[in-house]
């Protein structure tokens, strides 16, 4: 046979491990709504709910079992005014701003208003919101407001299911290590330098856990995005970039996202903790309008 091997550090055929739910949980019917699952691990889409009626705590416990065991919700039709959407999202907690993002009715609401020619901010590349704060965000409720006729989705892929399938030396490797994310590089790609300087101060490189574990269900993730995170804490440069560019790459396994086409009204309820996201940029020259809520988040460990 000749030389068959293949180049190291990538991503190889075969059988995934495409685990839902953590070591020990079993599964549970829901009592309050209807759940239709859209991927194997990640990704439910709940019928029979009307989101601007106050949560009752049974329905906010329920909801909050779903988004841990999908990790993103969907909710078709929902058409919710900002002040509705922002009330929803605040049966998780305490509601988080963004200065480096241009605002809808309210500072707690960011908008995303896309059309040809306009910054791209955050499309065409997967990343996990605001890594650079020290209390990253724990999630964030997206509604869209205007869809184009075609393109403009969103997908997500579930980082417990990236970190499972890693190889075992890679895991040795990584267990314990810590990185540093960044807000520079990420917001760079689309905004001058002058833009970003006022903010150094505010957002100063944080360390964060290569491999966090999930405050709720113990699970461990990986925690590192192409956006923010700019290097193994450590490593020197050359093997630091290896090894990132390796930890990127896993959320681009199909088995492990999930990939929602948007209506308008829609609403997506993602777990920012567990979770990368990728906002496809395929729509030009329509427009697409989307608003989100983000909520604060826990410091990782």
């Amino acid at each position: 046979m000749r030389d068959h091997r293949i180049p190291d550090d990538g991503i190889y055929e075969g059988v995934r491990v495409l685990r839902r739910l953590p070591e020990g949980v079993e599964e549970r019917p829901y009592g309050l709504f209807e759940l239709e699952p859209l991927a194997r691990t990640i990704g439910a889409r709940v019928h029979g709910l009307d989101l601007s009626r106050p949560l009752t705590e049974a329905l906010r416990t329920e909801l909050n079992r779903a988004l841990l065991e999908w990790k993103v919700l969907f909710f078709r039709g929902q058409h919710l005014t900002s002040r509705a959407q922002r009330d929803f999202a605040g049966n998780w907690g305490e509601l988080e701003t963004n200065p480096l993002l241009a605002t809808g009715d309210d500072k707690e609401t960011v908008r995303f208003d896309k059309a040809e020619g306009t910054t791209p901010t955050f499309e065409n590349v997967w990343h996990t919101d605001v890594t650079f704060r020290e209390r990253p965000a724990m999630g964030a409720v997206l509604q869209l407001r205007e869809v184009p006729p075609a393109g403009g989705d969103t997908m997500w892929a579930d980082m417990a299911a990236a970190y499972d399938n890693l190889p075992q030396d890679i895991k040795d490797r990584i267990d314990g290590a810590r990185a540093v994310h960044d807000f520079i590089p990420g917001f760079s790609r689309f905004y001058p330098a002058s833009r970003l300087a006022p903010f150094q101060d505010e957002f100063p490189p944080v360390e964060h856990p290569v491999v966090r574990r999930h405050p709720e269900t113990g699970r461990k993730m990986l925690f590192v995005n192409t956006s923010f995170t700019t290097r193994v804490v450590g490593l020197d440069r050359d093997e630091s970039d290896r090894l990132l560019r390796l930890l990127f790459q896993q959320a681009h396994v199909p088995e492990f996202q999930v990939r929602h086409r948007w209506e308008a009204g829609d609403i997506a309820f993602w777990d920012n903790r567990a979770t990368q996201h990728y906002a496809v940029n395929d729509y030009a020259p329509h427009r697409r309008v989307a608003e989100r809520v983000a909520i604060a988040g826990d410091r990782p460990f």
